[in-house]
């Protein structure tokens, strides 16, 4: 086969024949139902394969052949976005994890490592992706940093971006969170969004809530998708304006049950299914798209339609033609199932060969790229080692205050409340009683000493502190103590390891998790991840840590100085709403 200028594929002339049963096809999966995404209806048929496409739906013999016995055969799942960092794996890591529950292809926006790298870490994705036995496509990170109040490790300019458009794995823009920019026609976001369009490119969306005449401001500028709805009614009035809608169900943001109904005509055209973030735990335990799949069908969805979800529709958005389907001049990229409640994997085939399953032993080598990893992305913490006095917040001795802001946990939530507490000196303004501690996030990136100090109510430690350089999305330094040394501890440890986790008891380290990778990911295997990051949520909940709170994510998303009402930044605390600094003592 040979691909002709406009992008249109020509068979050659033996993958002909066998589509003809003239000749054998290189492989033929026998007695399958497949799963067809045009007619959202099962076919009792073989597959069969030859140079790595799908040539004929029928009756074929083959020089190999996979006997399904009535299992289903469907396209390869594809996660629309996802992003690689939130899985805390590097990515060659992450396709061994993924691969086995039929995952062949992924569109990622590497928005966290290009916060900590720029395009040191746009590459570092690109570079380490390349080759894998699933595809990883990427979309550009529109929003670095994320907000103006925060200080990440790169800024990412048009003109930074345009370079990317060349390589024919970025398929798109990723979500422009600047949706307030994209209104008022701010020229560096138009300039992204035209230079996507102008590249053939696709313009994902972020912009929750958004409705009528902006929804409507927000298309025009050419936005075309969002994965941020969670009610059926925006959904509904996006796909009315033409809007693409990604569900989402991942990690940390779970709205399938709230959409079930999008999986239905009219809507189902035009929907896909996406992950945002998956954990190590989750993927091990609950697995990526398949996942998603199960949990759709046991909500009532028609599973012919989830797998189109899952994948041919994915496709189209994207523009990546080849893929998505079982039907000739298809790519064969396929997973046999053995039912379609469970949708277990019994085998996954990649361009025609079989990756996964009992013949097969699953081989994914990235080694070689870990090891050249540029200075940026491997040391990327730049701090100086930290005091316990590096903790304190700056007292007027002529003006004592009385009462402080306090950021107030949500069970369950990423989003705060502000509250307004005594302050009492005892302790820097920390009191156990009330469940107030201090949290510090420090600037790590560029060593300007930056650090923004506060208190925060509902996260239950009782002793020691927390730390991470994992905080969205600039991702410095956050910790979060029941007193400046364990605080300081914790910090140092982290500086030592280049990145990660550290929980600090009575001044010295209790446990520890490195993320060598830009602060953010691990080069464990997934099984060694997963025992330690659940021994270090252990290690929290022993000190205190309320149980409606994970320890580590909870932390993260303290310092997004774009969910409401208020989070802290290495400049201070951040009213979000009205995107100002605001005094922690009143």
């Amino acid at each position: 086969m040979r691909k002709l200028r406009n992008g249109r594929w020509i068979m050659a002339v033996s993958q002909i024949r066998a589509a003809r049963g003239l000749e054998k096809a290189d492989l033929v999966l026998k007695n399958g139902r497949i799963v067809n995404v045009f007619t959202e209806a099962l076919e009792q048929a073989d597959v069969a394969v030859c140079g790595g496409r799908i040539v004929g739906i029928g009756n074929y013999e083959g020089k190999q052949e996979i006997e399904c016995q009535g299992a289903f055969i469907a396209p390869g799942f594809l996660d629309g976005h996802i992003h690689l960092e939130s899985s805390m794996m590097d990515p060659a890591e992450f396709v061994r994890t993924v691969l086995p529950h039929g995952t062949t292809g992924v569109v990622a926006d590497p928005h966290e490592i290009a916060n900590v790298c720029g395009r040191d870490g746009i590459d570092y994705i690109l570079r380490s992706t390349a080759g894998l036995p699933v595809d990883v496509y990427l979309s550009l990170s529109s929003c670095v940093p994320a907000a103006p109040l925060d200080e990440s490790g790169a800024c990412l300019e048009a003109e930074d971006l345009q370079f990317y458009y060349s390589d024919p794995r970025v398929v798109a823009l990723a979500e422009v969170m600047n949706y307030v920019g994209t209104l008022t026609e701010e020229p560096e976001v138009m300039a992204k969004i035209r230079n996507a369009r102008e590249a053939g490119r696709v313009v994902d969306g972020h912009a929750p809530g958004l409705r009528g005449y902006d929804l409507c401001g927000y298309l025009t500028a050419g936005v075309q998708s969002d994965h941020e709805c969670t009610s059926e009614e925006e959904a509904k009035e996006r796909i009315a304006r033409g809007q693409w809608l990604m569900i989402r169900e991942g990690t940390a943001a779970k709205n399938l049950e709230a959409l079930i109904g999008m999986f239905s005509l009219p809507y189902c055209e035009h929907s896909m299914l996406v992950t945002d973030d998956k954990h190590p735990g989750d993927l091990l335990h609950d697995g990526h798209m398949d996942g998603i799949l199960r949990k759709a069908v046991a909500l009532g969805a028609d599973p012919c339609i989830a797998v189109k979800m899952a994948s041919y529709n994915t496709a189209r958005y994207f523009g990546l033609k080849e893929l998505g389907a079982v039907a000739p001049g298809y790519r064969a990229d396929l997973v046999v199932l053995e039912d379609l409640e469970s949708f277990r994997v019994r085998q996954v085939i990649k361009g025609g060969q079989e990756i996964y399953g009992p013949s097969r032993k699953l081989v994914v080598e990235n080694g070689t790229v870990n090891k050249k990893l540029k200075e940026s992305v491997r040391h990327s913490f730049h701090i100086k080692k930290l005091e316990r006095s590096d903790f304190y917040l700056p007292v007027d001795p002529q003006k004592q205050p009385k009462k402080m802001r306090v950021i107030q946990l949500q069970r369950g939530q990423i989003l705060t409340r502000e509250k307004i507490l005594d302050y009492v000196p005892r302790n820097n303004g920390i009191s156990l009683e009330q469940d107030v501690l201090k949290l510090a996030v420090l600037e790590r990136h560029m060593a300007t000493g930056h650090r923004g100090i506060g208190y925060i109510q509902g996260y239950g430690l009782k002793k020691g502190a927390i730390a991470s350089s994992v905080a969205h999305d600039s991702h410095n330094l956050i910790v979060a103590g029941t007193n400046e040394q364990d605080m300081a501890a914790a910090a140092n440890e982290i500086r030592r390891l280049q990145g990660g986790w550290a929980i600090a008891v009575d001044g010295r380290v209790l446990a520890s998790l490195a993320l060598p990778i830009g602060g953010l990911m691990s080069e464990l295997p997934v099984c060694e991840l997963a025992e330690q990051i659940d021994d270090m949520k252990e290690k929290a909940r022993k000190l205190g840590v309320d149980d409606g709170i994970d320890p580590f994510m909870t932390l993260a998303f303290l310092s997004l100085p774009v969910i409401p009402e208020i989070k802290l930044t290495t400049y201070g605390l951040v009213d979000v709403r009205q995107q100002k600094v605001i005094p922690v003592l009143l």
